[in-house]
């Protein structure tokens, strides 16, 4: 391989992201490739490569220069490009079960080429079959709303790159930040509600998969604030099954609070999935704010919701989801157990009883059994905190709750997590206008994640590490943080399986198992 050809897989990816970052509007980019065949001229080896990389742009796949030849006059005379996941990389035999990600499975999908006595390249040999996914629409595209912005310095540094150079450009960094300031400050003079009204109609303007809607008083007073970008829409479809709701991060100077509605998506991150400004957290704010969500996201409701347990949220979602499951959020319920039982002399034993019965209950029978053992026990009786609990326990006990799809998600902390993001851009004193601005550009770096974490798990594979079939459905069908999570499962009990079970007595078992060995495959 030619030194530095490894860089060129960076370069393709690299530009790649950069032009999807950079995309201001919602609609596709348009599909200008050309698919390669044998017997296409060039007239050097770069626009060869170039033609190859926008085709792979186009399809969905990163390329790198496999090898070269020159003749023996010195001159470059024989190129081939591939795909990535050429080839295959060699394990050492050590029977690990922490295979590290790789990017090359043998795919054959590749161009070659050589050149002619009169100095143009010629396509003779072209391989368009790949062994694995690409991804054509979101490797070409990633829908970042305007609304989102663009960091300063990366638009600075956009406009470096288009110059050419730091020496063709006639302002610094400085001046462009003054201006936005200026500008900004220029915006913020109108009447809050104005302003923000205006923000989203020029949003809505530029791509009509934003929603937002205003709700206002009799005196015609901003009360609350609903927004949706495209991305937040479009997130919805795919991982809409599970939403978390939480009210309890303030943001502005008028102490609404910010009303996010959390999921998960397939790499396991949390991705917003619109979101609110509220004046108050009474049941007829939340009827307004479901509602409203409801109607944006085409009146599919979410088979599943996890809020705290708020009385006023619990009664809203029997009016507007009212085939939707509720939960409650069992870390809410748990941190609450020193200040109801830190007076108890047995505290430390009870916390440990009920951390029992709320993890390790396999059933509900088990679960209601161990409760009225520890209102036995620890005289618990008249507890009217535990009473509530044992009412409601359908929303809030593990083992009651295995019936419904919950994405993995017990608690409402996707909704603090998504809160976090948004230390540093917004504070105490940060105004409404100001706010939906900070919090599109808050939202950039979860949108790279995302990005970074798509592309890493086409790119990117990570190797069975059994022999058994079963694993292989997996790798094929997962994102690569969904099949280590399962993977570590799997590889925990494949190999070993309990044939026999013998009690001996009350105390201890005997077990007989069996263990799988593989010998040379």
């Amino acid at each position: 391989m030619e030194d530095g050809n490894e860089d060129l897989l960076l370069e393709c990816d690299n530009e790649t992201l950069m032009e999807n970052l950079n995309t201001l509007d919602c609609e596709n980019i348009g599909d200008d490739a050309t698919v390669p065949t044998v017997g296409m001229i060039f007239n050097d080896e770069k626009e060869m490569f170039e033609f190859y990389k926008r085709y792979a742009y186009a399809v969905g796949f990163p390329i790198r220069k496999r090898n070269s030849k020159k003749g023996e006059d010195g001159v470059m005379r024989y190129v081939t490009f591939t795909c990535s996941h050429e080839g295959r990389r060699s394990y050492a035999t050590g029977g690990s079960l922490k295979s590290q990600p790789t990017s090359q499975i043998d795919c054959k999908a590749r161009i070659s080429a050589s050149l002619d006595s009169l100095g143009v390249w010629r396509i003779n040999k072209v391989q368009l079959d790949h062994n694995h996914k690409t991804s054509p629409s979101k490797s070409r595209k990633l829908e970042v709303n305007d609304l989102a912005g663009i960091p300063l310095h990366k638009s600075y540094n956009s406009a470096v790159v288009e110059a050419g150079g730091y020496e063709n450009i006639t302002f610094v960094e400085k001046d462009c930040r003054n201006y936005v300031e200026q500008v900004r400050r220029l915006r913020l003079g109108e009447g809050d509600a104005f302003a923000i009204q205006a923000y989203f109609s020029k949003m809505q303007a530029r791509c009509s998969g934003f929603y937002f809607s205003m709700d206002l008083d009799e005196e015609c007073r901003l009360k609350n604030v609903f927004w949706a970008d495209h991305r937040c829409r479009q997130s919805y479809k795919e991982f809409g099954d599970v939403v978390t709701f939480d009210t309890t991060y303030l943001t502005n100077k008028y102490d609404m609070p910010f009303a996010p509605f959390v999921g998960v998506n397939h790499h396991g991150q949390s991705t917003l999935l619109g979101c609110g400004l509220l004046s108050n957290e009474d049941t007829g704010t939340f009827v307004w704010l479901f509602r409203t969500w409801l109607e944006c996201m085409h009146g599919q409701a979410p088979n599943g919701i996890i809020t705290d347990q708020d009385r006023a949220m619990q009664n809203v979602i029997e009016i507007v989801f009212p085939n939707t499951k509720h939960r409650w959020c069992l870390w809410h319920i748990m941190k609450k157990l020193p200040e109801k039982f830190g007076y108890h002399i047995l505290k430390s034993s009870i916390f440990s009883t009920i951390h029992g019965l709320v993890y390790d209950s396999e059933n509900g029978q088990e679960f209601e059994e161990g409760w009225r053992l520890m209102l036995e026990k620890y005289d618990l009786h008249d507890n009217d905190w535990l009473a509530g609990l044992y009412e409601n326990r359908g929303r809030w006990v593990p083992c009651l709750l295995k019936t419904t799809f919950w994405a993995g998600m017990s608690t409402t902390q996707r909704s603090e997590s998504m809160n976090a993001f948004f230390d540093g851009y917004v504070h105490s004193k940060t105004s409404l206008k100001q706010f939906v601005e900070q919090y599109e550009r808050a939202l950039r770096s979860k949108v790279e994640k995302e990005f970074q974490a798509y592309f890493k798990s086409y790119s990117q594979m990570v190797p069975c590490a059994t022999i058994f079939q079963m694993e292989r459905q997996f790798q094929a069908v997962y994102t690569i943080s969904k099949f280590k999570e399962v993977q570590d499962e799997f590889t925990g009990k494949v190999y070993c399986n309990v044939i026999t079970e013998t009690a001996n007595d009350c105390y201890w078992s005997t077990y007989e198992v069996h263990e799988h060995v593989a010998v040379h495959d």
